[in-house]
């Protein structure tokens, strides 16, 4: 077997195209099975280069082997090889050279890769200060253009992306680099209709809320989206009335005005939530969420609940609330 596999792998590199289109399928399907994936890691240093190589060519051929690799990333250990041979520097250059094509490919890939810390540091590019956060920007500005394309939504993954890196803490704090401006481009994609975008969105939100100690001001600075953003999924099926909405900021009392569409994803609701809470530890966000009447929005929200797990989010900042506005008026979820 391993003779056959090696004679496999040197006919990607043919110069026949059809020897190389027909090798690369193979390596492709047996990537979908674990015992294919098993015995190609053996080979990995052969195979991934070569595999690495095609991503470059006509889409017959680089469609099946972005496949390949997004299936071979799946394993952590050769996923880490990947990074170390370079790989996402290199992908980055493809997928901003190439026409289309495996543009969706290529950005499952980087997601895959970004779920190890040394992947997360190549695509921030710490290591050289002049480039630093070039590719991510890069990124986020095609997550944000990209959503209305005819040929699908080759960019929708990015969330996925920016999900992963802001669970480092200089992934963070690139993304609240209020020069940069990235977290207000991302929290506008909350809009999208795409529920992959929308996770990514509050999945990114609620990791750049850890930082909430230390960069509380840059978080509000966005606010005119941000509370949007937070309070609106979780905001319940209700018409609010007149008597609440004058006390919200006119994006969230005109969204409350009317019948909407809710956030039926119960993971989106509770990173909201959590969101919410991290913000609600320091004074300051405790203050901003009541000066656009929060724990109103919270309190009515709770009463249309449902899932176990979105409520007891929901309690837990009620809980904080309460607290911290001991002697004062309770206008936050109780419990059911």
């Amino acid at each position: 077997m391993a003779n056959e596999l090696e004679e496999l792998l040197g006919f990607l590199s043919s110069p026949s195209p059809p020897v190389k289109k027909a090798a690369v399928d193979i390596v492709r399907d047996l990537t979908g099975a674990e015992d294919g994936l098993q015995s190609l890691a053996k080979y990995s240093d052969i195979a991934l280069p070569s595999l690495f190589r095609l991503l470059a060519e006509k889409k017959e051929v680089s469609e099946p082997a972005a496949e390949a690799l997004i299936n071979l990333s799946q394993d952590s250990e050769l996923a880490a090889k990947m990074v170390s041979m370079g790989m996402i520097n290199t992908t980055m250059d493809v997928l901003y050279k190439q026409e289309a094509g495996i543009t969706r490919l290529l950005v499952m890939f980087l997601v895959n890769l970004t779920q190890l810390d040394a992947g997360i540091d190549s695509l921030l590019q710490t290591g050289d200060e002049k480039m630093y956060g070039l590719y991510v920007m890069k990124l986020v500005r095609s997550f944000c253009t990209s959503s209305n394309e005819k040929n699908g939504d080759p960019f929708e993954h990015v969330g996925s992306i920016l999900v992963n890196i802001s669970k480092k803490e200089a992934g963070r704090k690139l993304l609240l680099d209020p020069k940069r401006g990235l977290l207000k481009q991302i929290i506008r994609q909350f809009d999208s209709t795409s529920l992959l975008r929308k996770k990514g969105v509050s999945g990114t939100v609620r990791n750049c809320c850890f930082e909430a100690e230390n960069q509380l001001q840059n978080l509000l600075l966005i606010s005119e989206f941000l509370w949007p953003a937070l309070l609106l999924p979780v905001a319940g099926n209700k018409i609010y009335s007149e008597q609440d909405t004058s006390k919200m900021p006119l994006e969230l009392a005109s969204a409350l005005s009317i019948e909407r569409e809710p956030v039926k994803d119960p993971e989106i609701r509770v990173q909201t939530l959590e969101a919410i809470y991290l913000i609600s530890l320091q004074e300051a966000g405790r203050r901003a969420l009541w000066s656009v009447n929060g724990p109103r929005i919270l309190q009515l929200g709770y009463e249309d609940e449902e899932d176990p797990k979105v409520m007891e989010a929901y309690e837990r900042v009620g809980s904080l609330l309460v607290e911290s506005n001991a002697g004062g008026e309770d206008s936050s979820p109780a419990s059911k």
